[in-house]
């Protein structure tokens, strides 16, 4: 599958109450279908947010007053992320932390660009979320749902 899906926490359990498992899916499948081999990623991330009715107007704010957004909210749940690089994780974990804990969510997803370097000592990207989330607990205690993207290499039109 070119993207997986990872809960912690709970996360799941919290999805399926708010019947947002099926729509969760759904929209990561056509992130996938809309991104894969494509260069400029991020207007092409927000039209297809939008058009899976995650870019309510409003509720997107991290905190108010400021021009800090998540890509996507539906719900009480968040979507972030970064399909450039997987070291966005903590960023992107700390924003959802700070929605979470300002009671703005109820839960977070985070997409991830899943390609790391071959020669990294870490193991698969699910092992090294699997401990980035162990390791940040306390501090990061959301419940979260990660999702890992292989989305190919692009196509530079050659």
């Amino acid at each position: 599958m070119p993207f997986e899906i990872i809960h912690f926490r709970r996360a799941d359990e919290i999805l399926r109450s708010k019947d947002l498992d099926e729509d969760v899916n759904s929209t990561m499948e056509y992130l996938n279908d809309a991104l894969y081999g494509t260069l400029h990623r991020g207007e092409l991330t927000r039209q297809a947010l939008e058009e899976m009715d995650w870019r309510q107007k409003g509720n997107l704010n991290v905190l108010e007053g400021r021009r800090y957004y998540y890509k996507g909210y539906k719900r009480g749940v968040a979507i972030d992320g970064s399909l450039s690089s997987y070291e966005y994780i903590l960023d992107g974990l700390l924003r959802l932390q700070v929605g979470y804990d300002k009671g703005r969510i109820d839960m977070g997803i985070l997409i991830l660009n899943a390609k790391r370097s071959e020669k990294s000592p870490y193991g698969s990207t699910r092992e090294l979320v699997e401990q980035e989330i162990a390791h940040l607990y306390p501090t990061i205690s959301l419940p979260v749902t990660i999702v890992l993207f292989d989305l190919g290499r692009p196509d530079y039109g050659v």
